[in-house]
């Protein structure tokens, strides 16, 4: 078996063709069940963000993987295979796992080095793990991919060079100004209430704003964004913020009394057409500053030709990033993916032999039981001390002459090309692949069952 990975990004397809593939949430386990239950699929999992959606699968046949995650994608999404063909990639290996480290580091986000991936890499294993799609190689590449993130942002400078999204966003909106000088005082409304938006809302809390509006469709969970940005010790308790929930058909009156507007929702649909945003500004004089980072978008992209409106979108942002300035600590972390990456591979394939190895050693271990069981049949006067010794005599010669090899034989696996010592060790000792493969089996059992834990 062997990892691949399909998908698409805003480095592939125009943001045209991301809108119209984006997948629902709803829509994520049905994909992985479909994906497992195809042929050459043993595991897989689906990272899907506002600027990409991947597909990472264990298979035992790439061309046919291939064909059948591309049709998986097209299917579960809103754009036909014809369509998303030309813009879809295709990793393989140890490219596979190059580019997903290299995701979880920020090196392949839209603003370079933002950490919100991390996150979004920890929900697609979390998805994985409850519909029980991720097996040994998938929970092994993803808990890794996490700890390569952090020990980027951790050992390097990669968060200098670049922001969030929504910072760099609102720093789009501000044009050149500071942001916390931008936003001091101004009405804000933020229009849904799941991760980015609550991470939009104490951007710009933080920032300074005096006035916040929270719509979503679930006012509830409005009600408890704006209850932990203004409760004691909040980020707006400091400043006197005034911050309450909405419902979303109050987003039109909202409209006329705010001066900045971020959305993202999960909306298939336009959340703010540009009719509506016409209307609000006819009400006033002040312009409106407008942030969507949702994908496909919530607001009009018609509103750009508004006087009076400044949108800045997932395109735009795709259009500024292309400029950003590129910290000399990104070649630092290019150098991390790239050890984690070899030492990810020798793991990978010294594991592949760890089967093989325990099940030499269990049937020398059944070799001496029988020895030791005939010898008592020989010798039936032996006392226990004596039977003790002559037991751990025999167990201590035949680990001696186990080690040395099955280290070494451990060594070669991790190498490049080094799979085929498995099949070696299995012809050499006769090894039954049953036995071989039961081990595995138990080793992957207790994988998940660590990982149930750990969920727990």
């Amino acid at each position: 078996m062997s990892l691949l990975v399909v998908g698409l990004s805003h480095r592939s397809a125009p943001v045209s063709v991301l809108e119209r593939a984006a997948l629902a949430p709803e829509a994520r386990g049905k994909l992985l069940q479909d994906a497992v239950s195809t042929e050459p699929a043993g595991e897989c999992a689906v990272l899907s963000t506002c600027n990409r959606i991947e597909l990472y699968a264990d298979v035992d046949k790439f061309h046919a993987g291939v064909a059948e995650l591309s049709t998986l994608l097209a299917r579960h999404s809103g754009a036909g295979l014809e369509e998303l063909t030309p813009y879809l990639y295709v990793h393989y290996e140890d490219r596979a796992v190059h580019h997903l480290f290299s995701v979880a580091c920020g090196l392949d986000s839209m603003v370079v080095g933002e950490g919100q991936i991390l996150g979004q890499i920890k929900d697609a294993l979390a998805v994985a793990q409850e519909q029980h799609t991720a097996g040994r190689l998938l929970n092994d590449l993803f808990q890794q991919a996490l700890r390569v993130g952090k020990r980027a942002h951790s050992e390097t400078g990669i968060d200098k060079a670049g922001q969030s999204l929504v910072t760099f966003g609102l720093e789009q909106l501000a044009g050149g100004t500071d942001v916390e000088t931008w936003a001091k005082g101004k009405r804000a409304l933020v229009i849904g209430a799941g991760s980015m938006s609550s991470l939009a809302a104490t951007t710009l809390v933080r920032a300074g704003i005096g006035d916040l509006a929270v719509a979503n469709r679930t006012v509830e969970r409005a009600e408890r964004l704006t209850q932990i940005l203004t409760e004691p010790g909040g980020p707006g308790a400091a400043n006197g913020l005034t911050a309450r929930a909405v419902a979303m058909t109050a987003v039109e009156d909202e409209l006329s009394r705010a001066d900045v507007v971020v959305s993202c929702t999960g909306a298939t649909g336009l959340v703010l057409a540009g009719l509506v945003v016409a209307a609000a500004l006819a009400e006033r004089e002040a312009p409106l500053a407008l942030l969507d980072l949702a994908m496909p978008r919530d607001i009009d992209a018609a509103i750009h030709r508004i006087d009076g409106a400044h949108l800045v979108d997932i395109e735009s942002l795709a259009d500024a990033s292309a400029d950003a300035p590129m910290a000399a600590d990104v070649d630092q972390v290019r150098g991390i993916v790239s050890d984690e990456v070899a030492a990810f591979g020798a793991a990978q394939r010294a594991a592949h032999i760890t089967p093989t190895v325990v099940a030499l050693r269990t049937m020398a271990a059944d070799v001496v039981a029988g020895e030791i069981a005939r010898l008592d049949g020989r010798l039936p006067d032996l006392d226990d001390k004596q039977r003790a010794e002559i037991t751990q005599t025999v167990r201590r010669v035949v680990d001696k002459l186990l080690h040395a090899p099955t280290v070494r034989v451990k060594q070669l696996a991790s190498e490049p090309g080094g799979a085929g010592y498995a099949d070696a060790l299995r012809e050499l000792f006769d090894l039954d692949p049953q036995t071989v493969a039961a081990v595995s089996r138990a080793d992957t059992r207790a994988d998940r069952h660590d990982a149930a834990r750990e969920r727990a």
